[in-house]
């Protein structure tokens, strides 16, 4: 931040400021932990706050996780208190999801920013045609995950959110409505769930960096303080309005225009991949 004009450094927390808005109501709606958009932005603005180049997505993923943490907190909460959480089956997947968190996080870790961030635009992509493309079940089925089925799709989760900064909802709540949960109840747990890949990924990509030695400006490990103090108190307040709003709405639009900013995401991210 030392390389910045005071009115670059105000510009920046501006654009933070603005992204938090989105990035926690969607985190209440959807139950994302509101990852999929603070990673791009913090990708945007360590790139322009003469951060090492080689550590920039690692960064912008560990602050993602930490910020999540505090956000999904509020965020299950509200779910909670309207009865859509499952903390049965977050107890059961919580062990998996940790396993997959960790070898996630050494295998992202192991990357540099260029790689990292053709990982993220393809799994993006495949979540965004899923959700434009998949047909939805007219009814609920009884809710029926056997062990196997919590063991695979827990690695999984875990392995694939960690280099991804996110809380996993995006795979978690089709996978968890697919095993037969109402909608709401599959977003209340996602978001439960992905407190708990957040809790691990953040303390993972602070080990790392630290390992590392990366000794980035502002940070303890690839988590941004500045950032985080930013972001957290705005995610928290619209995470909380977000939760209210998914039990109110139909999900069916919602999904298909999440889908279709899921688009965009991967694009962007597309587009720095091929300028880097």
């Amino acid at each position: 931040m030392e390389f910045l004009s005071q009115s670059e450094i105000i510009f920046l927390i501006f654009i933070m400021i603005i992204t938090a808005v989105p990035a926690g109501f969607a985190a209440g709606l959807f139950g994302i932990g509101g990852g999929l958009i603070t990673v791009p932005i913090l990708f945007y603005i360590f790139s322009n706050s003469g951060i090492n180049p080689t550590y920039l997505m690692h960064l912008a993923v560990g602050t993602s996780f930490a910020i999540i943490i505090p956000t999904s907190t509020v965020s299950v909460i509200t779910h909670h208190q309207h009865k859509a959480v499952d903390f049965g089956v977050v107890k059961d997947y919580g062990l998996f999801v940790v396993s997959g968190v960790v070898l996630g996080t050494i295998f992202a870790a192991s990357l540099k920013t260029k790689p990292l961030i053709l990982f993220f635009s393809v799994v993006v992509f495949v979540l965004a045609f899923y959700l434009l493309f998949l047909k939805e079940k007219e009814k609920d089925l009884n809710v029926n995950m056997g062990i196997v089925s919590k063991i695979f799709s827990g690695l999984i989760t875990g392995f694939i959110s960690a280099p991804m900064g996110i809380g996993g909802a995006v795979m978690n709540v089709p996978i968890l409505k697919f095993f037969g949960y109402p909608i709401n109840k599959a977003i209340g747990s996602a978001a439960a769930i992905g407190f708990v890949i957040a809790l691990f990924g953040a303390i993972g990509f602070f080990i790392s960096g630290t390992y590392l030695k990366a000794n980035l400006p502002l940070s303890i490990g690839f988590i941004n303080i500045p950032a985080f103090l930013i972001f957290v108190p705005i995610t928290t307040f619209m995470a909380r309005l977000g939760a209210k709003t998914s039990h109110k709405l139909e999900k069916k639009k919602l999904t298909k225009y999440f889908g279709l900013f899921l688009i965009i995401i991967g694009s962007k991210f597309l587009y720095d991949y091929f300028q880097l």
